[in-house]
């Protein structure tokens, strides 16, 4: 009787592992593809002499102030056009308005980004100069890449594969866009090369990055201090009451000098250079 299972094609060559489509998309794999976004990035970042950033976070639908301005004007525009407006026709006028106050975070962003790349091109070495990174896309993260851009810097983009809003903006550099499935090796990314962060004003995403960030230099988990800025007092102040933890014991007084709370552009920009300063003379001294 023939056994069928000992035939086999003489010109059959079974894939190697590596190259086994099905497999690396297995659960099996699972293992494999977050070790592949460890080593990748880690890759990359080397051949660009990559070993330190200032990370940018925020909301992905704060719009650029000309796009706001001219959502608002067409909004305006279809309000005039009834004497009584639509309930839809005064909400989007609405909306349109509370965008347009937003976009003010987009250009301090962009302008933050820009005078740190140019202040770190003047200041420091090629590997020790510290480079943009942001999520990669829309919104607070394009702000920020388009302002490294704007001072001729290179920046990275931690982009994440999501059904809605991320999109890659066009103003990371290419060779530094990546694009990560597990949000826990995107954050671990974010953390370890950055010197500093500037946390604008954003939603459930934004809070996770920034308080995981808090609770890994509260708890010492960091390897040094990291300056934070949190970016627009109207809006912290508003979504935050960290004076309650305070009042309620489950934080310490000094944990709110984990970061510093700025509403302009000069203001952030002098903190975060001073503290940086600060921290890259504090590690020269523990080098002697």
């Amino acid at each position: 009787m023939e056994n069928k299972f000992m035939k086999t094609d003489a010109f059959y060559r079974p894939p190697k592992a590596y190259n086994n489509r099905e497999f690396l998309h297995s659960a099996d794999a699972r293992t494999v593809r977050v070790l592949c976004e460890f080593l990748e990035p880690a890759d990359r970042l080397r051949k660009f002499n990559i070993n330190h950033t200032i990370v940018f976070f925020g909301s992905a639908r704060t719009k650029p102030p000309e796009m706001a301005q001219a959502e608002l004007k067409a909004a305006h525009a279809e309000m005039r056009r009834s004497k009584r407006p639509s309930k839809d026709a005064r909400a989007a006028y609405e909306r349109a308005k509370r965008e347009v106050a937003m976009s003010r975070y987009y250009q301090d962003a962009m302008a933050l980004a820009e005078r740190l790349t140019a202040w770190t091109k003047s200041v420091h070495k090629p590997r020790e100069r510290l480079v943009v990174c942001s999520g990669g896309g829309p919104g607070i993260m394009e702000a920020a890449n388009r302002g490294a851009a704007n001072a001729g810097g290179h920046s990275i983009g931690f982009n994440i594969s999501l059904p809605f809003e991320q999109r890659l903006n066009p103003y990371q550099t290419k060779e530094l866009a990546f694009e990560f499935h597990y949000f826990f090796i995107r954050k671990f990314w974010f953390v370890h090369l950055s010197k500093a962060m500037a946390v604008f004003p954003g939603g459930f995403g934004t809070l996770d990055e920034f308080i995981e960030l808090l609770t890994l230099i509260q708890t010492g988990k960091t390897a040094e201090k990291v300056p934070i800025v949190l970016y627009g007092k109207s809006y912290w102040s508003e979504v935050l009451h960290f004076d309650a933890m305070v009042k309620w014991g489950v934080i310490s007084r000094e944990d709110l000098s984990l970061f510093r709370l700025c509403n302009d552009v000069d203001t952030a920009f002098d903190y975060l250079t001073t503290e940086i300063r600060k921290c890259e003379t504090a590690a020269k001294a523990e080098e002697l």
